[in-house]
């Protein structure tokens, strides 16, 4: 019967592996139930295809021939219980063969997924992204002043003009916001990466919210190298952008981030409704809304090289149209 995962270790098991016995981590609630009976069904070409594995309470799980998935450690390497006779010993010729041998598993040939793997970059590579000039304040400063009488930078140097506190989201956000508003608005792409830079050094220290921030100066950084002739440069911004994704230890965590992380990529939210809503209601300054938005997800994409479903080129089209369309 299905019993809470706590305090059990467990392994990876290719699916076609699976037994009758086998204590299975189940998908939909982490809870773990012990397989009563496995059947295999076969595609069009008489080839294992799908696991119908019914547990011990009667549940139903569908599993693929090629899956792995996390069984109980140590489930089948319990002692035999002395009562059962087993197949090594040999059978009393006045009882007959015995007949409580476990049907084979099905053998499947190993097809292990495994997650891509992130190396930072090394010290002579991040050696390319140049020291602030002066403080970040100054930074910021010089910034605005390339651009007098501009609101939106205006308003959001003078806040980063009191101080800027890298431990701050809501400072990372201003820093992030600022670097987009040169780069999109503005086409300052010079300021917009010296202000970027002032957070592409910052490594991620497990706060997804202010990653976010960083991210996103990252992934604007990368395009803007590319752009203007600095593939190595773009290359440590792509680098630093996915280090955070190779930080599980374990090696099936790491296999199920993987998923998840590519499930995104090849199906990312670009806002296509809000977008059209907004045109079809007159509503300019949402839909620019939006669009910053969508322009945001597709440098992500950028700097991830694409997806399965976005190639780099596509994705410079649409990253081409979409700051042709804010900056209208």
């Amino acid at each position: 019967m299905p019993h809470s995962p706590a305090a059990q270790q467990y392994v990876e098991k290719q699916a076609g592996a699976l037994r009758a016995g086998d204590s299975l981590l189940l998908p939909e609630d982490g809870r773990v139930a012990e397989i009563s009976e496995i059947e295999v069904q076969y595609d069009d070409f008489q080839v294992p295809a799908l696991l119908a594995v019914t547990t011990h309470d009667g549940g139903l799980v569908r599993i693929a021939v090629a899956s792995t998935v996390a069984i109980v450690a140590g489930v089948q390497d319990a002692p035999a219980d002395p009562a059962v006779p087993t197949t090594d010993a040999p059978a009393d010729p006045a009882v007959g063969e015995p007949s409580t041998a476990q049907p084979p598993a099905v053998v499947v040939p190993p097809q292990p997924e495994v997650p891509p793997t992130f190396n930072g970059p090394t010290p002579e590579e991040l050696a390319l992204i140049p020291e602030p000039n002066g403080t970040p304040e100054r930074v910021v400063a010089a910034a605005a002043e390339e651009h007098p009488g501009r609101n939106g930078v205006l308003l959001l140097s003078e806040r980063l003009a009191k101080g800027i506190n890298t431990k701050s989201g809501s400072c990372l956000r201003d820093l992030s916001d600022l670097a987009n508003e040169l780069f999109v608005v503005l086409k300052d792409w010079q300021n917009a990466l010296a202000v970027a830079d002032l957070l592409n050094v910052l490594p991620f220290d497990g706060n997804p919210g202010r990653w976010t921030s960083i991210e996103r100066a990252l992934a604007l950084s990368a395009y803007i190298a590319r752009e203007n002739g600095m593939p190595e440069r773009a290359e440590v911004y792509e680098k630093l952008l996915k280090a955070p994704e190779s930080g599980e230890s374990d090696p099936f965590k790491a296999r199920m981030n993987a998923k998840v992380r590519q499930r995104a990529l090849n199906e990312p939210n670009l806002y296509d409704k809000e977008i059209f809503r907004a045109m079809d209601n007159s509503n300019h300054e949402a839909e620019r809304e939006w669009r910053l938005l969508r322009l945001d997800a597709l440098l992500f994409l950028r700097a991830h090289g694409g997806s399965e479903t976005i190639a780099p080129g596509e994705l410079e089209r649409r990253i081409g149209n979409e700051l042709d369309a804010i900056r209208a």
